[in-house]
Formats: C-alpha cells, sequence, structure tokens
C-alpha cells in the first residue's frame, strides 16, 4: 500500500481541516465561545432576575418582593417576579408614623407614661435610644373633666 493521496483528493487542505493527531483550533474556539456566551446569559438572568430586589425602598417592601423573587426562581411562575416588580416600583405610604403619633398623643392625653423610643441596631434588632433615656419628662396631669348639670324641663301647663 501506498502512503500518496488518492488522484481525486484535493491537494490543498482548508486551513480549519486538521491533520492527524493535532489539536482542532476551530472546536476550541467555538468551545470558549459558547461557554463565554452561557455564563454571560446566566449573569445576565440573575442579574435581571435580582433588579426588583434592589428596587425595593423599605425593609418590609424589601422583604416581601425578595421572597417573591426567590418564589419565582424557584417554582419558574413568572408571575411571581412580575408582582415583585411591580411591587418594588411602588412606593408605599407611611402607615406607622401618623398611628404611632395618634397613640402617643392619647398617652399624653390619659396620663400614662410611654414607652422609651427604640431605634433597630445593624442586625435588626431594637435599642432604647440614648435621647429618650436622658430626658426624662414629668407625667402630665389629665385635663379636669366639666361638671355635668343637668337641666330638668318644668311642666307648667
Amino acid at each position: 500500500m501506498s502512503a500518496g493521496l488518492h488522484p481525486l483528493a484535493p491537494h490543498h487542505m482548508p486551513a480549519f481541516i486538521s491533520g492527524p493527531h493535532e489539536g482542532d483550533p476551530l472546536y476550541v474556539i467555538t468551545t470558549v465561545m459558547l461557554l463565554t456566551a452561557v455564563i454571560g446569559i446566566g449573569v445576565l438572568f440573575f442579574t435581571l432576575h435580582s433588579l426588583p430586589e434592589r428596587m425595593g425602598h423599605k425593609k418590609l417592601q424589601f422583604e416581601v418582593v425578595a421572597v417573591l423573587g426567590l418564589l419565582s426562581l424557584f417554582t419558574h411562575i413568572h408571575a411571581f417576579w412580575v408582582a415583585g416588580l411591580l411591587l418594588a416600583l411602588i412606593d408605599l405610604p407611611d402607615f406607622t408614623t401618623p398611628l404611632k403619633r395618634m397613640a402617643s398623643a392619647l398617652e399624653k392625653l390619659s396620663g400614662i407614661e410611654p414607652p422609651p423610643e427604640t431605634t433597630p441596631d445593624e442586625d435588626g434588632h431594637d435599642q432604647v435610644s440614648p435621647a429618650s433615656t436622658t430626658t426624662k419628662k414629668p407625667p402630665v396631669e389629665p385635663l379636669p373633666r366639666p361638671a355635668l348639670t343637668t337641666v330638668t324641663a318644668s311642666r307648667d301647663a
């Protein structure tokens, strides 16, 4: 047997065809491009998926949006992600401040000593603020009630 080429075979091979026992540069380039594309799409997916969590304004709102994001990630139900995005876009009104002010006003009117003010620390635990412990106000006396008088109507007829 001779090791020569067949007479009908082309004498010039293209550059992307490698010889025997040589590396395949086209395979290596395709593998690197495919891995780069898969990793890039994964990073884009997770960045887009965490978008509502980065938009959450307040602590409670952030926690609800984060739970909705995790639910959508693990269940593949996209409605949870859309709900989290809509919740993150809406700025929820502050209901607690007016209620706290009303409660403190009622405590002043009734003469009850209000509890010390607390502020959350880095871990989220409430701590008594130093300003509330140093300045103690005397208890407020409740307002006197006016005496009730009864009016009787006489029937003079």
